[in-house]
């Protein structure tokens, strides 16, 4: 396995993140357990989840399947940089959502309950909060650390000014900010290289991709016939009908380097440099295994540049469409 430092801080984790949002609605808890243990085992010490995971009337399912098993014991939970995520609504109640200082606290007591821990390594705002002044947010978190309650900030689905909002209050109250940005990144949706990634290098934020394989539409939907109801359906239905002709020249591709195009899709990330580790969310162990073969696939730059032929990215703002 390999490791790097998450942005500027020194914690250390996997090149890959263990996505858990399919434990509870997708994958049984005894499989799931089999996924951590085979994740651990494989050197992945980077797990992923948020309080409102769980399906449908289950929110906070996946939290107490990740905490029941960091309970069986073996060094689990300090093998484990733990990570999970607060904004969604988890009850019928005001204050039970969002990032107010009442809403930090108690969703915050709430998911160490659920995950049988006494602290949360990364402790992400899944959302921004338009509502909520950066300084009382700011103030919330910096008492949670002197508690021990988080040790490290990050955010999810942030525009590239909420990251330099977000930093800049930091610095005003001498707190550490933020240390990463989770977005939706791939080979298909590249939006986040015109200013999430420009702020979160400034900024010194670790990227962590979500969807790396845009819903598994990059992970060989033509060759393996549109296998699967989540890329088949809906909004990856309408998505693969437009980008057809793009998702079949990269499966040649793939097909030329003798890889799996799920493989191509998640070393081409690996590859990016603002990069820290694309979240992989398997459902089986066997997928988590496929997930793992990405980490030996060394793409050179007549690779990458053929990549971006199929697939064309963004320069940073406002160059890539002022200049």
């Amino acid at each position: 396995m390999q490791y790097t430092q998450l942005g500027r801080s020194g914690l250390k984790v996997s090149r890959l993140c263990l996505g858990t949002m399919n434990f509870g609605p997708q994958t049984e808890e005894t499989d799931a357990r089999a996924i951590m243990d085979s994740a651990l085992e494989s050197g992945i010490n980077f797990f992923d989840t948020a309080n409102v995971y769980g399906g449908a009337g289950h929110r906070g399912r996946t939290e107490e399947i990740l905490g029941r098993w960091f309970a069986t014991g073996g060094e689990r939970r300090e093998r484990t940089v733990l990570a999970t995520k607060l904004y969604g609504t988890m009850a019928d109640r005001p204050n039970e959502s969002r990032l107010s200082a009442l809403s930090i606290r108690r969703a915050l007591d709430a998911s160490l309950k659920r995950l049988q821990t006494d602290h949360i390594d990364l402790y992400q705002f899944h959302h921004v909060d338009r509502m909520t002044p950066w300084d009382e947010i700011w103030q919330a978190i910096d008492v949670a650390v002197q508690q021990g309650k988080i040790l490290y900030s990050g955010s999810s689905n942030f525009a590239g000014w909420h990251i330099a909002q977000a930093q800049e209050a930091a610095v005003r109250r001498h707190s550490f900010g933020l240390v990463s940005e989770q977005s939706i990144y791939n080979l298909l949706t590249r939006n986040v290289e015109l200013e999430v990634i420009p702020a979160a290098q400034q900024y010194g934020l670790g990227l962590i991709p979500w969807s790396p394989l845009q819903g598994g539409l990059l992970g060989g939907v033509l060759k393996k016939g549109h296998d699967g109801v989540r890329r088949t359906e809906g909004r990856s239905l309408a998505t693969l009908e437009k980008h057809r002709d793009q998702i079949r020249q990269f499966e040649d591709f793939a097909g030329e380097l003798a890889r799996e195009p799920g493989d191509v899709a998640l070393a081409w990330l690996l590859h990016q440099p603002a990069v820290t580790a694309p979240i992989v969310g398997p459902r089986t162990p066997g997928q988590l295994q496929a997930a793992l073969r990405a980490l030996d696939l060394v793409l050179d730059a007549a690779a990458l540049q053929r990549l971006d032929g199929i697939f064309p990215g963004h320069r940073t703002a406002p160059e890539d469409y002022a200049w």
